[in-house]
């Protein structure tokens, strides 16, 4: 607290920092061979396994309320983990052969995380528990899963829901800003400066939705394609605008560190950041390295 009472703690800038590892803490089982192998065992190829893990809490709303939480991810991927399990108890098989391979990966690839999480979860759930919960309906749906009581999967599963919470206000101000889930990826591979279409087709997009979302950027001065060769870029404005919802982001997702207090806050990187860069490498080893690009430091393109 400064002198005239104000808080010059900089919230914004340990948000962001601190999201990093958050993301990495959490992203790196979707592609760990380890929870491949399990859902593969349970009926489901790798890509559609983490589809049908990660969205168990709302399978019984069905794939197209699923297909809203999860913002980008191809629709017809969803309605194929759907269409594979039919119920929302085969989902449940998928989440807990997830937390499997969460509890072996984390010991077998970052050790030096295990101990932090073990030690976060207990101050870490009463934060989540007073988080908002309107407009952030896959974070609900994520804190209403019965708590594990191992105690390295429950602080997992309290950093997830900071996850999704953060998730959740992202993809509310994309809609806000009047986007597609894939106008987002167009515009997101552009800021990240990615091959063209990369992200949107790591993320099976369909080749007549990624025109279509082309043609509505472009119509708003977001993108521009080439009349002769159709050839597509996005402008300056169409970064700006992902840097904003960036921005955004960030200063819209203080709270959870606000309420977990300075202290603990500015320790979060300091435990959690070495453990995760051998998480992230495991990301460049099972998927790549455009991979996860929310846990990877980048210079913003203004």
């Amino acid at each position: 607290m400064s002198d005239d009472g104000s808080d010059r703690t900089p919230w914004v800038d340990l948000t962001r920092r601190n999201a990093r590892s958050v993301q990495t803490t959490i992203g790196w089982i979707f592609w760990d061979p380890g929870a491949v192998r399990r859902f593969e065992a349970l009926g489901l190829p790798g890509p559609l396994g983490y589809i049908a893990a990660r969205c168990a809490p709302l399978a019984g709303a069905g794939p197209q309320a699923v297909a809203a939480a999860f913002g980008s991810i191809s629709p017809l991927g969803i309605a194929l983990a759907f269409d594979a399990l039919k119920t929302p108890e085969r989902f449940a098989e998928f989440w807990t052969a997830r937390d499997e391979a969460v509890v072996d990966g984390l010991h077998e690839h970052a050790p030096d995380i295990v101990g932090p999480l073990v030690d976060l979860g207990p101050a870490l759930w009463p934060v989540v528990e007073q988080l908002p919960l309107v407009g952030r309906t896959f974070f609900g749906a994520h804190l209403a899963m019965p708590r594990p009581t191992d105690p390295l999967l429950s602080g997992w599963h309290a950093v997830n829901c900071l996850r999704e919470w953060r998730g959740d206000t992202h993809w509310a101000l994309v809609a806000a800003a009047g986007l597609t889930g894939v106008e987002a990826s167009v515009l997101h591979n552009a800021w990240l400066g990615y091959e063209t279409d990369w992200l949107a087709t790591s993320r099976g997009t369909d080749p007549a939705d990624l025109d279509a979302a082309w043609t509505g950027l472009a119509e708003r001065g977001l993108a521009e394609i080439g009349h002769g060769d159709g050839h597509r870029t996005v402008t300056a404005e169409g970064v700006a605008l992902r840097q904003r919802i960036e921005d955004d982001t960030d200063a819209r997702t203080t709270l959870p560190w606000r309420l977990l207090g300075e202290a603990a806050t500015r320790d979060f990187p300091e435990r959690f950041e070495p453990p995760c860069e051998l998480l992230l490498r495991r990301v460049d080893e099972t998927a790549g390295p455009n991979y996860q690009p929310a846990s990877r430091v980048r210079e913003p393109r203004r």
